[in-house]
């Protein structure tokens, strides 16, 4: 039985819904000698503010029994380094780029998003207002529904690209910040970003990470972020891609089946980079064997009681 495995987000078409997450799979060209980039449905790349950025000092990882914290700070190039030094190799190597777009002011989201709304190959922004770790910009926008609306709004006056905030789950009702999103204009959403945490040395009686508080990510986090799709993705009319804890192929297919249209996979990526043929694979199996012809036929059609 042969099946399709295209999805859309937006006017954004992906081969499959096998998306790598911002801040787990570098630029992407590092990760070029291990997978095919062009095999993906997507590279979401580290987020990048207007300008350099070296993020918080060491330690900035931390493993759990389940999963682990970090507390990176957004480290990263700027946006005028990514274009010049890496989309050219993204280009390329035939991946398709969403660019994971950081801000510490409304105007700093609207200049990133413009410059790279003019970058041959970028195909989608996805809008970070959910970062935990850092204290300025990022989470202030992601936990407030008026300044959710505000910059994804004023981000969709000066972009054609699809727009996908990324959402945190550090609030009491994600689907409200779904919808606040979907009214802004956004194309899709996508949830879930790391739940803040922390990890203490009971020797030192001091935080294990330099920054004190960090982001908890991997299978612990898993079956509250499929909660959190589901609900989201019933509150919303946009597509809704899914994170947070995905390791196999069948926690790929519980996210589409709670309702994600798409699935992005971060830490697994740190603990095996070779996962993503076996997830690829994993998911076609299913689909040829429970006689299903699309991913798509797929989404959202979990049965609560």
């Amino acid at each position: 039985m042969s099946v399709d495995l295209g999805v859309r987000i937006g006017s954004l078409k992906l081969k499959n819904p096998l998306m790598s997450a911002s801040g787990c799979f570098g630029y992407g060209v590092e990760y070029a000698e291990t997978v095919d980039l062009s095999s993906l449905g997507a590279v979401v790349v580290k987020g990048l503010f207007l300008n350099e950025r070296e993020g918080h000092p060491p330690p900035r990882i931390v493993e759990t029994p389940a999963g682990m914290l970090n507390a990176i700070g957004l480290q990263g190039i700027g946006v005028h380094r990514f274009v010049a030094e890496k989309m050219p190799e993204l280009r390329r190597l035939g991946a398709t780029v969403v660019v994971n777009v950081c801000g510490s002011s409304v105007a700093e989201y609207v200049e990133v998003s413009r410059i790279l709304s003019d970058v041959e190959g970028v195909a989608a922004l996805e809008l970070n207002i959910s970062c935990p770790n850092i204290k300025e910009g990022g989470i202030q926008f992601g936990c407030n529904l008026t300044s959710t609306h505000e910059v994804v709004s004023a981000v969709r006056k000066v972009t054609h690209l699809p727009l996908i905030p990324k959402l945190t789950p550090n609030v009491t009702s994600v689907s409200s910040f779904a919808r606040a999103s979907e009214e802004a204009g956004a194309d899709a959403v996508s949830l879930v970003n790391t739940f803040l945490a922390l990890v203490i040395d009971v020797e030192t009686r001091r935080p294990r990470l330099s920054n004190g508080m960090g982001g908890l990510s991997g299978p612990a986090i898993r079956p509250i972020a499929v909660r959190m799709v589901y609900e989201c993705a019933k509150a919303v009319r946009i597509p809704v891609i899914g994170m947070g804890g995905i390791a196999s192929a069948e926690d790929v297919i519980e996210f589409i089946i709670a309702g994600a249209a798409a699935v992005q996979v971060g830490t697994a990526n740190f603990v095996d980079p070779f996962i993503w043929p076996r997830l690829l694979d994993g998911v076609t199996a299913y689909l040829e064997r429970h006689r299903v012809a699309s991913v798509a036929d797929l989404v959202g059609t979990v049965e609560l009681g």
